[in-house]
């Protein structure tokens, strides 16, 4: 699997045009996701989050029908789509946006056509994680923010 995680800025006018506008490049077996950045503590987390997703088809213990949803699933560290696409999807607006390229082309052109590339996005900040899921200052004495995520990601498989 090739993966590739990068960060735009950009302004969602619809989402369904901008989805549209992400199926109309890309070709078949190609991956885009976009993200909520604000909601991604660093490529790890999504690099793990990808990992979870794929594994999961494999073992056929998905949760969703579709990869792409299920990688928001993973993602977002949630059972429920309506609550992943209410952390990590898009909405009308100013976003920062995190977009997962699995065995794709570069379309680094196309997007930044699209959105302005900024991979400072993907730093996390800490303060707004703990408010989108609920992390308490304990957990944070304990593990940076990324593993706090990457281990609620996990506990997803063993609470199968």
């Amino acid at each position: 699997m090739d993966l590739q995680i990068l960060g735009f800025r950009g302004e969602i006018s619809s989402v369904g045009e901008t989805l549209n506008q992400i199926n109309s490049i890309k070709k078949d077996g190609e991956i885009i996701q976009l993200l909520n950045a604000d909601a991604v503590a660093g490529p790890r987390h999504i690099e793990h989050g990808v990992n979870q997703a794929f594994l999961a088809f494999e073992r056929k213990e998905n949760l969703a029908n579709d990869l792409s949803v299920e990688i928001c699933l993973r993602c977002s560290a949630q059972r429920q789509i309506s609550r992943a696409f209410n952390l990590l999807g898009l909405k009308e607006g100013h976003m920062n946006l995190c977009a997962v390229l699995i065995d794709c082309d570069d379309y680094t052109y196309e997007l930044s056509e699209m959105f302005t590339s900024d991979e400072s996005v993907l730093n996390p900040d800490v303060d707004k994680l703990k408010e989108i899921y609920a992390i308490d200052d304990e957990e944070l004495e304990i593990m940076d923010v990324e593993d706090i995520l990457i281990d609620r990601i996990s506990k997803l498989v063993v609470d199968y």
